[in-house]
């Protein structure tokens, strides 16, 4: 799907601020509020927006704590059974993905303490399925989540496009 300027302007206008109504929307974009609900439903059906959510910062909560935690898996295990299992059972694990290389699952894990992290990592090795796991602390984030960027590009290749058509 190709995405315009419009387009791009209420992605990052609710990026930042996602719980504005359409009415608002449309009002700071200066479009109908038909266009910005049409855009948002369109937006939607293409997989471009998920949801409209608050982002959550679990440090804001007392999880300063990053780590990245890569796990292998007992192969005749397989993937599935283990993701459902650290899912529903380690609700400190933030992001999770079957990754290619020397690991199976590569996971983002909040703790409030060391300890935690310890206990964390613990009840992760022991998630049947699991073989084995290694870890790393994020010492500083550079940014997270970064999307408006590339939304943004797509709108000038877009807009580009268009240009050259004509």
């Amino acid at each position: 799907m190709r995405i315009d300027q419009l387009d791009a302007d209420l992605i990052e206008l609710l990026t930042d601020s996602p719980m504005l109504p359409v009415m608002e929307c449309a009002r700071r974009l200066g479009v109908a509020r038909g266009t910005v609900s049409s855009r948002l439903a369109r937006l939607h059906e293409a997989g471009v927006i998920r949801g409209i959510v608050p982002h959550i910062e679990p440090a804001g909560f007392g999880y300063t704590l990053v780590a990245f935690c890569s796990v292998e898996i007992i192969q005749k295990v397989g993937h599935g059974s283990v993701a459902t299992d650290l899912e529903e059972t380690i609700p400190e694990i933030v992001d999770m993905y079957t990754v290619t290389g020397s690991s199976d699952l590569q996971l983002r894990v909040v703790a409030r303490t060391p300890e935690d992290l310890q206990d964390i990592f613990n009840r992760i090795s022991a998630v049947p399925g699991v073989a084995r796991t290694s870890s790393a602390f994020a010492l500083h984030e550079h940014f997270q989540g970064r999307t408006l960027p590339l939304v943004k590009a797509c709108a000038n290749d877009a807009a580009t496009a268009r240009q050259n058509d004509q």
